[in-house]
């Protein structure tokens, strides 16, 4: 078991107020990182206020009603008379969390919590104000019940991974905090002046029909691929620079006329940061009159492969942020019409399908980069020293890191073979067809840090080509990148332990300091004062 007590914590000052309806990925990854606290506004309150009266009006008339007052799945037909309602509720937590695997970090359970939070906050499930208060408070103090990676097959809802995290919420299985590190949950939550819920009818099914694990991991894979992205087209431009490329490709006219937005997008970045006159180059002056008409694709094509990555995640994103403020509940409460109604708003298809697509258009991103490594440290293609070191045959330079990218992109094409288009029948055929999204959230992730950590090699090795050119200078912008990159590596000069380099270069990826670094170059360059 991971020390999640080692995590630094600080703990926030400043709330997001949840109303179950605008909760953006953003805000989700940056509660995950602890940098905010919760609240529910007012309105939120009045709606789960006006649920849970209905759902009480049920029992007290004794009305039969799925979730509330019968079995659960196969067992559905079973009525529960009223005075094991309680029991029935804590028995389909304790029965459901039944995950394996490693738990999640903190600043994923954090997502998950506060993801189930803004669910509940809808006023759809019939919890008191209470209970939800009390899920509330032990967010905000960081209380994370031990919730295993593995185990939802994401139909009716990420079953096992929410009963984990309602399993710590009511006092049974271990919690952790950064005050009292791994415990038994009521130790944990005793520790921060909390005590257990005690759970109402309808309250335990709850807490775990949704698909919130599948949705709060493509929050963060989403997120991560558009910060690798942005910065992927700089790393691209700074290689073609080395390989002394022609910026014709880029041409804004040749773009409009296949307006795709992530292209055009693309080639925009391309312009921005490549030789103009507003950021001259001193390189690209070098060869303008060299006999090279054009470039390979994995340069000249760039816009269009990269364009369509970008495309990609913005369709996910808009999936997921609908997903995130949706009711994946069942049974759902309907206060309006007076009834409880069941259904499948649970079934995780959309998410599962929207991550499978994720996964195969971000490891594009992987893919050319190997291909444009592989011009960098191929002497017959760049007109560099072999592997991009001196006194080759006794130095092996970048040969091996260009092994290392093409076994993370031989990975990634296993990795994006599509969880979602696998079901396997379960409860006793009562959810005969499920959508696997949990694992198609969690092999995006891995792809997306696959295809970060090619790209912090091609970062590396287009730096070291640069000092093959010296003293020419490339554009203010990416000498900027090369400034921040031999800020924390220095050239390499001879043979030596190069795995840590890979690893601080692919951390400024993951805190985007590549693209911090020329956004406001880019900006400066698209301003209306600067003629193309």
């Amino acid at each position: 078991m991971s020390d999640m007590a080692s995590v630094q914590y600080q703990e926030p000052q400043q709330y997001i107020s949840l109303d179950g309806n605008s909760l953006t990925t953003e805000q989700l990854v940056q509660l995950g990182k602890a940098c905010y606290k919760i609240k529910l506004t007012p309105e939120a309150e009045r709606r789960v206020n006006e649920s849970r009266d209905l759902v009480e009006k049920i029992i007290n008339k004794e009305q039969v009603v799925y979730g509330i007052n019968t079995g659960f799945g196969k067992f559905a037909r079973t009525v529960i008379p009223t005075e094991k309602l309680k029991e029935l509720q804590e028995n389909v937590i304790l029965s459901t969390a039944v995950g394996v695997g490693d738990p999640l970090s903190p600043e994923r359970s954090r997502m998950l919590l506060v993801l189930r939070i803004n669910v509940l906050a809808k006023g759809y499930s019939g919890i008191s104000l209470e209970t939800l208060n009390q899920i509330i408070q032990a967010f905000n103090a960081s209380c994370l019940s031990y919730v295993p990676e593995k185990g939802t097959v994401g139909a009716s809802g990420d079953l096992a991974p929410l009963a984990h995290l309602a399993l710590g919420l009511i006092g049974e299985g271990k919690m952790w905090s950064p005050k009292s590190g791994w415990a038994d949950a009521k130790y944990v939550l005793q520790t921060h002046g909390l005590r257990p819920i005690s759970l109402k009818a309808k309250e335990g099914v709850a807490l775990i029909n949704g698909t919130q694990m599948i949705t709060s991991l493509g929050a963060e894979a989403v997120e991560r691929a558009t910060a690798i992205a942005r910065q992927a087209d700089i790393i691209a431009a700074l290689t073609l620079e080395a390989l002394k490329g022609t910026t014709k490709a880029f041409d804004r006219d040749v773009h409009d006329l296949r307006p795709h937005p992530g292209q055009i997008e693309v080639a925009a970045r391309f312009r921005s940061v490549l030789h103009s006159r507003v950021y001259p180059s001193e390189i690209a002056e070098s060869h303008q009159f060299c006999d090279r008409v054009q470039d390979a694709y994995s340069l000249r094509c760039s816009p269009q492969v990269h364009g369509v990555a970008n495309d990609t995640i913005k369709f996910v994103k808009s999936i997921l942020v609908t997903e995130m403020n949706s009711v994946t509940d069942n049974p759902i409460v309907l206060v309006d019409r007076g009834e409880v109604i069941s259904c499948g708003n649970f079934h995780g298809e959309y998410p599962a399908k929207a991550l499978d697509y994720l996964a195969i258009g971000v490891h594009e991103l992987a893919s050319i980069s190997e291909r444009r490594i592989e011009r960098l440290c191929n002497p017959s293609l760049s007109e560099l020293p072999a592997f991009l070191v001196n006194e080759g045959g006794l130095n092996c330079g970048f040969m091996i890191p260009h092994c290392t990218a093409a076994a993370l992109v031989s990975e990634n094409k296993v990795l994006c073979h599509p969880s979602s288009v696998d079901s396997l029948s379960t409860s006793a055929a009562t959810e005969d067809h499920v959508s696997m999204g949990g694992w198609a959230a969690r092999k995006a992730l891995r792809v997306i840090e696959h295809v970060e950590q090619v790209l912090a090699i091609e970062l590396l090795a287009a730096c070291q080509a640069l000092e093959f050119l010296r003293p020419l200078h490339t554009t203010e912008p990416l000498e900027r990148v090369y400034k921040l990159v031999r800020s924390v590596v220095k050239p390499l000069d001879k043979d030596r332990f190069m795995a840590p380099d890979f690893e601080i270069v692919h951390q400024l990826l993951i805190e985007e300091k590549v693209w911090q670094t020329v956004q406001p170059y880019i900006e400066h360059h698209e301003s209306p004062q600067i003629p193309e």
